[in-house]
């Protein structure tokens, strides 16, 4: 089976005393239910699973639930057997969001403390603005997302030295040797064809067959299209043009969402879309980068809601849609072929699944800056430049950022295909490969209630 570090995450919670109900929020197709059902069996004699979607397609067993005592009495209607005590029974609620009401009830189920719980679910974020009883005190909700290129490492063979190996280095801000660096960049790029999609992963460890990958990924992304527009009646298809909208977007040069090109009208604002895309970003599908113009320390509090970029969740789902079966235009680093959105949208999922709230960097007459991020240490931003092509020095932008006595820069970098760890000044210099290093300090990407 497939490496998933929140595996470590839900066994420690699973196996500690906390009365929280762990719930796993994500796009779906990234694995949550495997990895849940993979613990889960593992540690509990009796596990229960109960899809609710599945439920609301059949029997509907769970839709008028509204008690702990009509909760037990459904389960136990298929799974009775199965309820023994709380130190060897898991119920688990996988796609909760099919009943929102059951988002509440979770609080009486920890409050009853008669089994031990875990959830799941898609579009949480959506669906618990919308719960007017949000359980307070009572959840764990922690995001989930695609295979990280660390995971995708592990899928292929390397192992836990290895890897450890490479981040002291990164911590030392020292190159690999050259070997290394070229099986490095070999991964790399087969990551950018591949992703992060379990099953697209499982594919290309199985048949490496990029017709394979790619039924896959088309099919996945088809998915999340239709799954786009389902759930909103009066916006969906405003919700569909926007993520339909995504990869093109991705190959103008300021990258950025337009507002008057999502229905082609005249005068449309980021305000009149906001809820399409809060949609799109809560659903997992899309990662949202906010603009800065003048950084301090927290970002969030600098960061701008009328100019946002928008990314696909995964890299492989892009590059499907941008080169379909050709895999040389980025196994061969074709001169011809621009990947920059393509690394920036690696770099985005990278950056999000180690804990960062993304930002990027703009100036109307300073120009703009990939990414930024949060330092914890120096309490200060640090900005990340992305480059795939051979001129990774040229960055007036990212020059002048550094430069602005203002913005109390103390380190930057700059991530390309060079092997070569350089300092300049404020700005390292670092193979793309070291992205997955970069983990946040001092955050944390859990969320309680």
């Amino acid at each position: 089976m497939l490496f998933r570090k929140i595996e470590k995450l839900i066994d420690e919670h699973l196996r500690s005393d906390s009365k929280k109900i762990l719930l796993i929020d994500g796009a779906r197709q990234i694995g949550k239910t495997y990895i849940i059902r993979h613990v889960g069996e593992k540690l509990f004699k009796n596990y229960i699973e109960i899809n609710m979607v599945e439920d609301s397609l059949g029997d509907r067993l769970f839709e008028n639930v509204k008690t702990v005592e009509d909760f037990y009495l459904q389960v136990s209607m298929t799974k009775g057997e199965k309820m023994g005590r709380k130190e060897d029974t898991l119920i688990f609620i996988d796609e909760i969001q099919a009943y929102p009401h059951l988002l509440t009830l979770l609080k009486f189920l920890s409050q009853d403390n008669k089994f031990t719980y875990i959830a799941s679910g898609s579009l949480l974020g959506v669906t618990l603005s919308q719960t007017t009883s949000i359980p307070m005190g009572s959840i764990r909700k922690v995001r989930m997302f695609p295979l990280d290129f660390e995971e995708f490492l592990y899928a292929n063979g390397m192992n836990e030295l290895v890897i450890s190996s490479i981040r002291k280095k990164f911590e030392k801000l020292e190159a690999l040797e050259e070997p290394m660096h070229n099986k490095m960049m070999d991964m790399f790029r087969k990551f950018l064809l591949v992703g992060g999609l379990p099953d697209a992963v499982n594919a290309y460890i199985s048949t490496k067959n990029i017709q394979a990958i790619r039924d896959v990924q088309n099919e996945i992304h088809d998915y999340y299209a239709a799954d786009a527009s389902k759930y909103d009646e009066e916006n969906r298809l405003k919700i569909r043009r926007v993520f339909d909208l995504i990869p093109s977007n991705m190959e103008n040069k300021k990258k950025r969402v337009v507002a008057q090109n999502i229905e082609n009208k005249k005068g449309k604002t980021f305000g009149d879309y906001a809820d399409e895309f809060e949609y799109l970003i809560s659903a997992g599908i899309a990662l949202n980068v906010q603009a800065i113009s003048n950084p301090t320390f927290p970002l969030i509090e600098s960061s701008g809601k009328n100019l946002l970029k928008l990314y696909l969740n995964d890299v492989g789902i892009l590059t499907s849609i941008l080169y379909g079966n050709n895999i040389r235009a980025i196994l061969d680093d074709e001169k011809s072929i621009n990947l920059g959105s393509v690394y920036e949208t690696v770099v985005a999922s990278e950056l999000i699944a180690h804990g960062h709230k993304l930002f990027y960097y703009d100036n109307r007459s300073r120009g703009e800056v990939d990414y930024l991020i949060d330092d914890y240490d120096s309490l200060s931003a640090v900005p990340i430049e992305v480059k795939s092509g051979k001129d990774y020095t040229v960055h007036s932008a990212l020059n002048a950022f550094v430069q602005n006595e203002d913005y109390h820069v103390k380190k930057a970098f700059v991530v390309s295909n060079e092997r070569t760890v350089t300092q300049k000044g404020k700005i390292t210099y670092i193979p793309i490969y070291y992205i997955m290093c970069f983990d946040a300090n001092g955050t944390n990407s859990n969320m309680s209630f």
